[in-house]
């Protein structure tokens, strides 16, 4: 669940405010919203997501991190479940320096942003080579990849325990009945 406040901030000032915040917040087209927890199944998903990503990815070049902040200029961060960024970080960092896959877990209040308005804004990343938006209730996912021509303008589908998200350009396989274990989906 998403709630507005009545905030209007930049990206530098809602940075420093955020991170002496106990509670988690977005900052969209200048408005802060708060960001309210998400289920057990949620959680889960989520755990699994970055667990089964950092078993997966070239360490060397990339890390997992979950809830970095992604600037999505000139008035809007996101805090996405988990992002893979490049190494290199610099200490304290608050927002990822290129992030190569986004993922968010849907939760009922999100669907529509994390589908619509968030599918819109991390597409326009140059680094961004896949978006993922899997539901929590079903193994369900969206899968954006970026090919030679971009990103299709649809994400593809992938339903069920044999599903399999392949992103080539970052040499990955998730399987869904990693993502999803100790769900109760099955």
């Amino acid at each position: 669940m998403n709630v507005q406040l009545p905030i209007h901030m930049d990206q530098k000032a809602f940075l420093a405010w955020a991170e002496s915040q106990e509670e988690r917040y977005e900052l969209d087209r200048g408005r802060v919203i708060m960001m309210t927890g998400g289920s057990r199944e949620h959680w889960v998903i989520n755990f699994n997501l970055a667990k089964a990503l950092d078993a997966r990815i070239d360490a060397e070049r990339f890390m997992v991190v979950p809830e970095l902040g992604v600037d999505l200029a000139p008035h809007t961060i996101r805090f996405p479940d988990v992002v893979v960024d490049v190494v290199g970080e610099t200490r304290g960092d608050l927002t990822a320096r290129a992030p190569v896959l986004i993922a968010e877990v849907l939760s009922p209040s999100s669907e529509r942003i994390d589908l619509g308005d968030k599918a819109a804004e991390y597409l326009k990343l140059p680094s961004l080579l896949a978006y993922l938006v899997f539901a929590q209730d079903e193994m369900k996912a969206w899968v954006w990849t970026r090919g030679e021509q971009g990103f299709a303008p649809g994400a593809a589908v992938l339903e069920g325990a044999e599903a399999v998200v392949h992103i080539e350009s970052l040499g990955l396989e998730l399987r869904f009945v990693d993502i999803y274990a100790r769900v109760g989906l099955t």
